[in-house]
């Protein structure tokens, strides 16, 4: 067989431009992809529903790659074991009863995979400058190459809708930030604007994440890290059983909504 390289070029081109033009009116777009975001997205697609999620970066897996201090294995706790078995991640038991270890190398690519095969559409290297709200709701994303922002060439972005938008930009809390600015004083917190993160706190962190992950503005829903640091939690350390619950939690929340 003869190779032609611009059989190559134009087999990548077409097949990515179908998958972009497939998703550009969507149920679920998801900004992030680290693990809360995976997580959500596995669990929105295998319900049936059209999602797509953003990484700026050319990598997903957000901090999870680098488990703690870029010693790649990650703990989580009992309670979230169960979704690493629901990935077919395989756990170790440690000598202190309730904490399990896992590859953060095989954490990442596993979840991954199976976010892919049940239908998430993932694209890397792009990153959202804007969103679109109408009638003070959240329906749609204002998307650009990160290559563009990083060369800081003035192109204009192009735009997806969405009829829900799930922020899983962890610390940086990107789309929040974003309504923040423009819609000040309207996010569902006790002040109307971003908390902010607090001190690392495991315990209280873990807890938080969970009671934290809900709607923050209308359409939109915050997942993983970004639920503290919008709400005014604690962050955790590379224990990752509430970015992992947290986007469980998320989907269901969405998945009630999409029900209606």
């Amino acid at each position: 067989m003869r190779l032609d390289e611009i059989t190559i070029t134009k087999a990548i081109v077409e097949r990515y431009f179908e998958r972009l033009m497939d998703n550009l009116e969507i149920d679920v777009a998801i900004v992030g992809g680290g693990p809360s975001g995976l997580v959500a997205g596995y669990f929105l697609t295998k319900a049936g529903h059209r999602v797509a999620l953003y990484e700026r970066k050319l990598s997903v897996g957000g901090g999870m790659w680098g488990g703690g201090m870029l010693f790649n294995e990650i703990v989580v706790q009992e309670e979230a074991r169960r979704l690493l078995d629901e990935f077919e991640v395989r756990t170790v038991p440690y000598e202190e009863a309730g904490y399990y270890t896992a590859s953060s190398i095989e954490s990442v690519s596993t979840i991954t995979s199976k976010a892919v095969k049940a239908g998430l559409s993932i694209f890397n290297c792009m990153s959202v400058e804007d969103v679109v709200v109408k009638n003070d709701r959240v329906s749609g994303l204002v998307i650009n190459w990160t290559a563009v922002s990083m060369a800081g060439l003035h192109v204009d972005p192009l735009s997806v809708g969405s009829r829900f938008l799930i922020d899983a930009t962890g610390h940086d809390t990107e789309i929040v930030t974003m309504i923040e600015r423009k819609a000040p004083g309207k996010l569902a917190t006790s002040t109307g604007n971003k908390e902010g993160e607090k001190f690392m706190n495991p315990q209280e962190a873990e807890k938080l994440t969970l009671e934290n992950t809900r709607e923050v503005f209308p359409g939109l829903y915050v997942t993983g890290m970004a639920c503290n640091a919008t709400f005014g939690g604690p962050r955790m350390g590379p224990i990752f059983g509430g970015m992992l619950l947290s986007g469980e939690k998320v989907a269901h929340l969405i998945l009630k909504e999409l029900a209606r």
